[in-house]
């Protein structure tokens, strides 16, 4: 994959070919931005470049290295063909690591995977690479066994760090680490994508910028229970009082991952809804804005670890007063 294939980050993408360009490529980078905006796609165009065997000096694209680059084992784990390129990622070696990672990226999976490998010199000559996907999700104790590599790593050796959270990591991994920024997708580019992959164009409204977000919602069932918990959500803030406004609250017992999808999914309908009411029923518009920003506080909170049941009911309180 090269970076020609990773849309709507140009900065990002300018930032990591001047440095391969220079030769000064650092030794740990952190890739920030929300899920689905090509992180991964441009963490393994850089590993592309760096295990070249025939670098211009952006990845070849023709050689066996770069070709071994992304191709990836069809059975679980599904792992890199070109062996030094290591992938790092919660529960992705769960066949074979004794360790739980129910909490987190286990310091076993680091141990075992990068620890034993950045040892020794590339096999094939050029470097080795180690990408480790939702780095915030790094416990504590795998943090820490990894920070000294991250600070001293041995030559030709190179970290990219994937995170949409990156205020999670510690304040040790950031300091080791140069943070390149990816931002939302437009509305076109994700258009595209969902084009190009037969999709409903119209699905991007529904994103946020997110591929991953776009992709959910091109999923019939996954986009009516979006709706349905949307509708009901402002459906229930016309009730008399309060109490019934929270009714649809208390029957709810959502995970922290599965209430913050479902919300992400109402702060864009209530911004779809301003966006359409403002030329016409610009006091509505106004309203839509307003609940916006308190659905989108919620997300904030549920982000910062307030609980999941305690955030909901506590937005559909600000809901009624917006």
């Amino acid at each position: 994959m090269s970076f020609a294939a990773v849309l709507g980050q140009d900065p990002a993408i300018k930032t990591l070919e001047r440095a391969l360009r220079s030769g000064k490529v650092h030794h740990a980078y952190r890739f920030e931005g929300p899920p689905g905006v090509g992180k991964n796609l441009a963490a393994l165009a850089l590993a592309r470049a760096l295990l070249c065997e025939a670098p211009t000096p952006l990845a070849c694209e023709a050689c066996p290295a770069c070709k071994r680059a992304q191709s990836f084992s069809e059975e679980p784990p599904c792992l890199p063909a070109h062996p030094d390129l290591l992938i790092v990622e919660r529960g992705l070696y769960k066949h074979v690591l004794q360790a739980s990672e129910a909490s987190g990226i286990s310091i076993e999976q680091v141990r075992r995977i990068v620890l034993t490998r950045v040892g020794f010199a590339p096999h094939e000559g050029r470097a080795v690479v180690c990408i480790v996907r939702g780095a915030e999700e790094l416990t504590t104790s795998a943090a820490n066994a990894l920070l000294k590599t991250l600070e001293e790593p041995p030559p030709r050796t190179f970290f990219v760090l994937l995170t949409s959270k990156p205020s999670r990591l510690l304040d040790t991994i950031r300091s080791r680490t140069l943070p390149v920024r990816f931002g939302p997708l437009p509305d076109a580019v994700v258009a595209q994508l969902l084009a190009a992959r037969g999709l409903d164009e119209k699905l991007a409204a529904l994103a946020h910028g997110s591929m991953q977000e776009a992709l959910a919602a091109a999923d019939p069932e996954e986009l009516a229970r979006q709706r349905a918990f949307s509708d009901q959500l402002l459906a229930g803030l016309a009730s008399p009082d309060l109490a019934g406004a929270l009714a649809f609250a208390e029957k709810l017992k959502l995970e922290r991952a599965e209430l913050t999808q479902l919300l992400s999914h109402t702060a864009q309908v209530l911004a779809l809804q301003a966006r359409e009411l403002v030329g016409t029923k610009p006091e509505e518009a106004r309203r839509a804005a307003r609940r916006h920003e308190v659905v989108r506080g919620a997300l904030t909170d549920i982000e910062r670890n307030v609980g999941p049941q305690l955030a909901l009911e506590a937005m559909v309180a600000k809901l009624r007063r917006a």
